[in-house]
């Protein structure tokens, strides 16, 4: 799992979890790649772990930082391993994740501007950090052949016809105009979010979405979240 916090150096806030998948096919098969999709939060998370996670390893690390003269502000992310419960290290990030950040920002009902102040100016302890009690899930669009080879400045032809209800988003991640039209550039072309009441409402709409696109350049994972949803 994935765990995110953010510091003025002196206060360690919570900045929400997420599970992503890395491999390109259903069932984790296939080849890594940056992600494939995501889902917040994570089914691993509890007051528990995260008692763990802070104690074990984010407090150690600031603490460690300040004897070293650096006082650290700002996203600190976590990718996680857990095991009996028991939470282990794999990396640090100075920035939030991706797919991650595209998942757990729509959640976020406070001032993302006056987090990022609060953080500068040393006040996040008075700064209240609020959430919306929503299922977040994130598929990426990706160009066929990714992570490998793939075809660029293919129009994307239907985007313009994709219209986004409340609590649905569309992030661009490898896209640009060319002559007038929505063509993708990247391997990682568009990133399609929902907040619902449940991760399995949330795929549905998203994977509505994805079909009315109906893009033949792309291809995209069916199964995000499997692990928490049962149909």
């Amino acid at each position: 799992m994935s765990y995110f916090i953010v510091s003025d150096g002196k206060t360690i806030k919570n900045f929400g979890t997420a599970q992503d998948h890395k491999r390109a096919l259903d069932g984790d098969k296939g080849k890594n790649t940056g992600g494939m999709g995501a889902y917040s939060p994570s089914r691993l998370f509890n007051k528990d772990l995260e008692k763990k996670i802070l104690n074990k390893i984010i407090k150690p690390t600031i603490k460690g930082l300040k004897e070293l003269g650096t006082v650290y502000k700002g996203f600190l992310y976590v990718g996680l391993m857990i095991v009996k419960k028991e939470p282990y290290l794999i990396e640090y990030n100075v920035r939030m994740g991706d797919p991650e950040c595209q998942t757990i920002l729509p959640k976020l009902k406070s001032d993302l501007f006056d987090i990022f102040m609060s953080c500068c100016s040393g006040t996040l302890k008075k700064t209240k950090i609020n959430w919306y009690d929503k299922k977040s899930l994130c598929v990426v669009l990706c160009s066929k052949g990714y992570p490998e080879k793939f075809k660029k400045d293919v129009p994307i032809k239907n985007f313009l016809n994709i219209k986004s209800n409340k609590n649905e988003y569309c992030y661009h991640a490898g896209t640009k105009i060319i002559d007038g039209e929505i063509c993708s550039v990247g391997g990682r072309v568009l990133n399609f979010v929902c907040l619902s009441n449940s991760f399995e409402e949330s795929r549905k709409k998203v994977l509505r979405t994805i079909k009315k696109l109906n893009w033949n350049n792309g291809f995209f994972r069916k199964d995000i979240g499997h692990k928490v949803i049962n149909k």
